[in-house]
């Protein structure tokens, strides 16, 4: 009997093996695939809930020998799939297309091994005239999202990806974006090729609408996807048109199978930098139009993107922009951090976004833009609905800021920080006037009205600085102290200051005023007739000294005095932030003789825009009364008697009121209780007044 050896043993079983493996080639090479379309279409459609079809040949052939392997795996013989009109539906509900996706044809081929691990590798795919249609409804869902059949032990990967001919429609209810692609190919040395083609194989057509508006534009990327190779750069280019936006790109994406990182050159431009938040999900406010250009860094991690706009360069209205900033997708919000520079900024640029009324606002309220309204103070409501979209810490720096009408600012330097929606700007110091601003600001929007306080220190402010526009003051001379800590409730700049609480408080070093001014201020007719005619002379101010009590918006005059080597003026009365009115007694009294005076109380009321200033009308009658009586009883010439006055005001003591004003300062009133200042002592006063001296 013979025996059976192990040798033996081994090469019966690879011999049948080996004709194991020959009749499943040859069943495979021969079998009528199509047999099994069925059975594919039915099987797919039931895992993703859509109808999966494939309505053409479908093939199954053997390769191997492919230059895009290597080693032994170049010498393993796998199936390449073909597969004509093919397509999967869309749900019911959408309107971009019936079908998600088809295609004329596909080809893939992929490794047999890895499928005993529950790995399907798709080492090529190409698809021929593919047509894709997405959307999105208002409320978020999609149509690209299948059904969910639990975790899946099957994992899919794509090494390498070919497409050409094809059309994407991707309509988003959202943003009222309707975005048509149409994507062809350009093969290296056809006709068509040139230096460009061997970069970016296939060519972009954009089209469709954005907010109703019409949308162009095109492109170019790489031709195949390498989806393989550790950090592959594809190349990328389009340009686009969207409403009012224009936006173009030109970079390369890195790893675009699982796309971690982007280096784009970016070109923005449109009617408003808020227009970009239903495409970016980045707050951004509304604002004059914008055209900004530079680099855009997106960086992965996990699952998250870090974007940076390096270098940045760009206008908004008549102003200039220039920084990086950052975005990063923290939580629970994500934050915007860097820095802004602006050679030249416009306030009316910004419009809402500080609080200026807009011209369509005023519409809003049924008034036409060119119509001057009665409210002086901005009225423009601050839209705090999106404050919790994002924190920011952003530093700004500015050369010079224009408000319109009004004094120019210079060297802007702001710390912007928006935390759990409660903005804040500590620091936002500018130069005005030739001296300097300090101010504290911070605007709550956790609530529905925004609660508000404020901190502000002016510094050596110029007094002919303060008055551009008035001749007779640009000879005068002396510098302007101002504080003010007020707290205040309200959604605009007006409503906060008419319910604010606080102080207020100023005070003008030593220096000259128009002689001019004062004599219209006192009613002096003949020196004002004198100056007028012979000329301007500058009067010594010794002091002047001002300090409100604000109290839900009335801000009541603690004192306000005014002393020259001429005259004293005295004021009393309030002033209502809420109403926006005045309501002061200004008596001035001279420190020397004048002839034809008709020096009395005067008065000034009216609102912020159409003030009313002139002599209360009792005293200045009793005057006039006894001179019309005094020229028909006694004599003409005794009429001017009592134009005459030879009263003599005391001298104020400028000393003491400059050094308790300094004094004071260092004891601000608390913005947050309204309690009254500190009580300063005599030796904190003649401490100031040395400091003065």
């Amino acid at each position: 009997m013979t025996r059976t050896t192990p040798l033996k043993i081994l090469g019966w079983s690879l011999a049948v093996l080996l004709a194991l493996i020959t009749i499943l080639v040859i069943i495979i090479a021969t079998f009528d695939w199509n047999r099994a379309r069925p059975y594919i279409n039915r099987s797919v459609s039931e895992s993703t809930g859509r109808e999966f079809v494939i309505g053409g040949d479908l093939q199954v052939k053997w390769t191997q020998d492919l230059a895009t392997e290597t080693g032994w795996r170049r010498y393993v013989p796998r199936p390449v799939i073909s597969a004509q009109d093919v397509h999967m539906s869309n749900p019911a509900w959408v309107t971009a297309g019936p079908q998600m996706a088809s295609a004329r044809r596909i080809d893939l081929s992929l490794h047999l091994l890895p499928l005993f691990h529950h790995q399907v590798v798709l080492t090529d795919l190409a698809l021929e005239a593919p047509q894709i249609a997405l959307q999105r409804r208002a409320d978020g869902s999609n149509s690209w999202t299948l059904k969910d059949n639990g975790p899946s032990p099957w994992e899919v990967e794509i090494e390498r990806l070919a497409f050409a001919d094809g059309t994407i429609r991707y309509l988003d209810e959202a943003i009222a974006l309707d975005l048509r692609a149409k994507l062809s190919s350009t093969a290296p040395g056809t006709a068509t090729a040139n230096a460009a083609s061997q970069k970016y194989g296939i060519t972009v057509t954009l089209g469709g609408s954005y907010r109703k508006a019409p949308v162009t534009g095109g492109g170019q990327a790489g031709a195949v996807l390498s989806l393989t190779d550790n950090h592959t750069i594809y190349p990328v280019q389009a340009h686009a048109v969207l409403g009012k936006n224009k936006a173009s790109i030109n970079g390369t994406l890195t790893d675009p199978r699982t796309l971690s990182g982007i280096d784009l050159q970016l070109s923005l431009a449109g009617a408003s930098m808020a227009d970009l938040y239903p495409l970016t999900g980045v707050l951004l406010p509304e604002t004059p139009a914008y055209a900004t250009t530079g680099r855009l860094l997106g960086k992965k991690d996990g699952q998250l993107w870090t974007w940076t706009y390096q270098n940045f360069k760009g206008t908004l209205g008549a102003s200039d922009l220039a920084g990086t900033l950052q975005y990063s997708p923290r939580q629970p919000r994500p934050l915007l951090r860097g820095e802004v520079r602006s050679e030249q900024l416009r306030l009316e640029d910004l419009g809402p976004t500080i609080g200026a009324e807009s011209n369509a606002s005023k519409q809003a309220r049924g008034k036409k833009a060119n119509q001057p309204d009665s409210k002086a103070l901005p009225v423009e409501q601050f839209n705090t609905a999106h404050w919790d979209a994002l924190d920011a810490d952003v530093k700004f720096t500015g050369k010079k800021l224009v408000r319109t009408h009004d004094i120019p600012l210079d060297n802007i330097v702001a710390d912007i920080h928006m935390k759990d929606k409660v903005l804040s700007l500590t620091p936002l110091n500018f130069g005005m006037a030739g001296g300097e601003i300090t101010t504290n600001i911070s605007l709550d929007g956790r609530q529905k009205t925004i609660a508000a306080q404020a901190k502000v220190a002016a510094r050596h402010l110029k007094v002919r600085e303060l008055f551009p526009k008035l001749q007779s003051m640009q000879a005068s001379f002396g510098e302007v102290y101002g504080d003010a800590a007020l707290t205040g409730h309200g959604n605009s700049v007006s409503s906060m200051l008419a319910t604010a609480n606080g102080e207020l408080a100023a005070t003008v070093s030593e220096g000259t005023v128009s002689q001019f001014v004062l004599e219209l201020a006192g009613l002096n007719l003949a020196n004002a007739v004198f100056v007028k005619v012979f000329g301007d002379k500058q009067v010594k101010l010794n002091c002047m000294a001002s300090d409100f009590a604000v109290t839900d918006g009335l801000a009541q005059v603690r004192r306000f005095v005014l002393d020259t080597d001429s005259a004293v003026v005295d004021v009393t009365g309030n002033v209502s932030l809420a109403k926006e009115t005045l309501d002061l007694d200004i008596r001035p009294k001279t420190k020397g003789a004048r002839i034809i005076s008709l020096r009395t109380p005067l008065y000034a009321k009216g609102t912020f825009k159409n003030p009313d200033v002139g002599p209360q009308k009792g005293p200045l009658a009793l005057k006039a009364g006894a001179a019309i009586a005094l020229a028909t009883v006694v004599a003409p010439v005794a009429a001017l008697l009592p134009l005459v006055n030879i009263d003599k005001a005391p001298d104020t003591d400028c000393a003491a009121i400059m050094a308790q004003a300094t004094a004071t300062r260092q004891h601000p009133t608390s913005p947050a209780t309204n309690a009254p200042a500190k009580k300063v002592s005599e030796a904190e006063i003649k401490k100031a007044q040395q400091e003065k001296k």
